[in-house]
This record gives C-alpha cells, sequence and structure tokens, in this order.
C-alpha cells in the first residue's frame, strides 16, 4: 500500500483519543495510564495515531509539507505498535501501525531521513548489519567453541537465527551463547548459517525502508530454503516478529519460535529443569514485537465495502491484529517455573506494554526521546519494588542498561536466558 491508500482511513478516524491511553478499564493509575512514547514525549496531538492521520491526509491534499519539524515528527515513533492495539479496542476498521510506517516509508522516498539513518542503511547494504560499525566477517564471532552444526554444509533440525544485536554486541553476546547451550544440552539438533545468512532487516520496515527489508527478507528466505530446516528459533525479538509476522507476506513458510517458547516447551516436556534456588524478585516487561506485535500472520485477500452505504467492513472477514494472542505467557511460565523467583507484575503488561524506547531506529535516531521512553518503563519497574527487571529482547535490555528512573534509580536488568541459565 502507498500513502494515498490509507486516505480512507485518515478521514474516518474519529479522534476518539483512544491510542493515547491504555484502555479505561486496565488503568490502574494516572500516573501508569499512557500508551504511546511518541505523544508522551512530544506533548502535541500530531505525535499522536490520531495527529499521523491527520498529517498524512494534510500532506495527500497539500494542505501540509515536509518541513523539519513534521518530518522529525513522522520520524519519531517506535513503530511499537501499542496505538494500534488500543485502537481496535474503540474501533474495527483502522490500522494505526501500518498507517504509521507507511508515512515514514513516504518521507524516506522524498529523502527526508532521520538523523544517522542513511548510515545505518549503508552498513545494511555494504556489511548486511544495521549495527552501525560492525563487519559482516564478525559476524559469526558468537559460535565459536559452541559446536553447532554449519547448515551451509550438513543438516540439522532447527536453525539458531542469532539476530545482529547479539551477534555483534560483546556486552549480550554471552546470553545468545548461553541460549544455543541451553537448547543443545537439552538434545536439541541445533544448526546455524554462518555467514550465509544476513540481517533480518526488521527495523529497516519499522523505520519505512520497505524496499530494503523485502530485498534482506527475499535473500534470508533463500537462503533458509537451502538449509531445509522446518524450525527457526531466535532469542531476539525483533528478528521474531520480521520473521514470524513479516516474511511469510514474502514466502517464508516454516514454523518460527522465539527462544523463550521453545525453552518453556522443554521445561513442559521435561527436557529441562531447574535446580537452582536464586531467591529474587522480578518484575517482566514485554518486547513490543514479542508481546503485541508477535501475532502470526494470516493471509487476507479481499475489499472493503459498505452496508448501507454506511457501516464499514470488508468481504470476505479480515483478520484483526489486536496483540491478544502474542508471546506473553511463555515467558512467565519460564519465570514462575524457577524456585524461589518471585514474579511482580507491572501495571502495563502483555498487549499494553510500554515500550522500551529502541524501536523504530529510534534508540540512533531520536537518542534523547529514546532514554526519556526507557526511564519512564525504569519508574513503572522500580514502582513494584521489583530487585531486577526480565526482559526477552536484546534491544529492551541494551535500552534499559544504565537509565535512571525519575527519582534518579536504576533497577538490574537480566535477559530471560541469563535467569533461566542461572537456575540450572
Amino acid at each position: 500500500m502507498a500513502l494515498k491508500d490509507f486516505r480512507p482511513m485518515e478521514e474516518r478516524c474519529s479522534n476518539c483519543l483512544s491510542c493515547k491511553w491504555i484502555p479505561f478499564d486496565k488503568v490502574k493509575s494516572q500516573r501508569f495510564g499512557e500508551n504511546c512514547p511518541a505523544i508522551s514525549w512530544g506533548n502535541f496531538n500530531t505525535y499522536s495515531a490520531r495527529g499521523r492521520f491527520e498529517l498524512g491526509l494534510a500532506l495527500l491534499t497539500g494542505d501540509a509539507d515536509l518541513s523539519p519539524v513534521t518530518t522529525d515528527i513522522i520520524h519519531t515513533c517506535t513503530s511499537c505498535g501499542s496505538c494500534d492495539v488500543t485502537c481496535k479496542v474503540a474501533r474495527y476498521n483502522l490500522e494505526p501501525l501500518d498507517h504509521n510506517i507507511e508515512l515514514k516509508a513516504y518521507v524516506v522516498e522524498k529523502g527526508k531521513l532521520a538523523p544517522a539513518e542513511a548510515q545505518i542503511m549503508e552498513s545494511l547494504k555494504s556489511q548486511k548489519t544495521m549495527v552501525r560499525g560492525k563487519a559482516w566477517k564478525d559476524r559469526t564471532a558468537w559460535s565459536e567453541g559452541l559446536g553447532l552444526k554449519d547448515l551451509r554444509k550438513e543438516k540439522a533440525d532447527v536453525l539458531f537465527f542469532p539476530g545482529c544485536k547479539y551477534s555483534y554486541d560483546e556486552s549480550l553476546r554471552k546470553n545468545v551463547r548461553s541460549a544455543a547451550k541451553i537448547l543443545k544440552t537439552a538434545g536439541i539438533d541445533l544448526g546455524y548459517m554462518g555467514d550465509a545468512d544476513m540481517c533480518c532487516a526488521g527495523r529497516a520496515l519499522q523505520a519505512g525502508f520497505k524496499a530494503d527489508f523485502h530485498s534482506a527478507a527475499l535473500s534470508n528466505i533463500k537462503a533458509f530454503e537451502k538449509t531445509g530446516v522446518k524450525t527457526i528459533v531466535t532469542p531476539c525479538s525483533d528478528c521474531y516478529h520480521a520473521l514470524k509476522r513479516q516474511y511469510p507476506k514474502v514466502g517464508l513458510s516454516v514454523e518460527v519460535l522465539h527462544v523463550v517458547e521453545y525453552m518453556a516447551r522443554l521445561v513442559k516436556e521435561g527436557a529441562l529443569s531447574f535446580t537452582k534456588k536464586l531467591d529474587l524478585q522480578v518484575t517482566y516487561h514485554d518486547p513490543c514485537h514479542l508481546g503485541r506485535l508477535g501475532e502470526p500472520f494470516v493471509a487476507w485477500e479481499g475489499k472493503e465495502k459498505k452496508i448501507f452505504n454506511q457501516i464499514h467492513t470488508w468481504e470476505p472477514k479480515r483478520p484483526r491484529f489486536n496483540g491478544a494472542y502474542g508471546i506473553y505467557d511463555a515467558p512467565r511460565n519460564l519465570i514462575e517455573a524457577i524456585p524461589s523467583v518471585r514474579l511482580t507484575e507491572m501495571e502495563r503488561i502483555r498487549e499494553y506494554s510500554w515500550c522500551c524506547g529502541a524501536g523504530g531506529l529510534c534508540n540512533e535516531t531520536y537518542p534523547e526521546f529514546s532514554v526519556a521512553t526507557a526511564s519512564e518503563r525504569i519508574t513503572e519497574a522500580n514502582s513494584t519494588g521489583a530487585e531486577a527487571l526480565v526482559t526477552a529482547c536484546p534491544w529492551c535490555e541494551s535500552n534499559f542498561r544504565d537509565v535512571k528512573d525519575e527519582n534518579g534509580k536504576t533497577i538490574r536488568v537480566l535477559d530471560l536466558v541469563e535467569l533461566v541459565e542461572m537456575a540450572l
């Protein structure tokens, strides 16, 4: 779809403002009732999904242009999908997230890039990763000494896809190695691609670089097909969303699991058990791309129609992605299975979770906005009295690291894989 195809949605948004708050029946306090990082940061309607619908329409009609202000507003969106979920509580015929990303694609096509985006996308083209300053030749450093099968030369049941953040960020490398070790110890026939794969490019799509995403997806799908694997497992939530939700649109047809899903399955089957008590109180952060954006893709072809020229609908009935069927239980089941670990929930959880602030490349393009978003979540985590904040995404973990809350306090941040390894 192009921006012009969203004009009916832009015109029928009713300005109910549900895109700015978690559903009112889920609000536990005024302090943690907001849901959109961008409107919280910008404090102006155009930053909201409603405002972006208005801006998109104004751009199409010529009533607005791509000034530095409007361009920054369009890019200042983490593509977290929170507005999309809450909109669908109130409405059934709008797609705010798709529209937000299409707005970004529109400004990208016009050459109006956010700060640092040119360098990031150049890295994707030249080094096959969106992690700037890293070389493709170092992509497999994480796997050294693990004894994984090289799927370029031999067969395995499961492909382990680490993702760029884990592959290149040395401060996180222990976690990805631990994930692979845990699966191997549990008896999983595990292999990796060597340097035959590349960045999933999910974050390129979040930022509006649709053609670059499509090219990377086709390249990876071709490489996956050569291995003959039926299951891909990844520890990265962004990769999970790209492979699970976006790649099927391009042709991927294999099972995709996040490592926490796989580990929860192994615990249930008795192939993985915990022996150590940790005596730790934790709270869990639902990554956007594992939670509300972790629902599987359902193909649909049809057309819009109106009943009695008033009630908008689709024929045939269209799938409704509202975030309710993301990956929420598996990580919580893992945490609760660990002896002496106590889980205390934050107010905004599951499909209404607050974003970490790293999505849509915002951690690099608008770092001040990104840190403020992360700080809001650290404030909420500390309000629970938890000793540690656990998550299942390297981008979340990295963005939360050393961030202070509104009272100047930090919190210990743990990858769920790290917590599991501590209890084995």
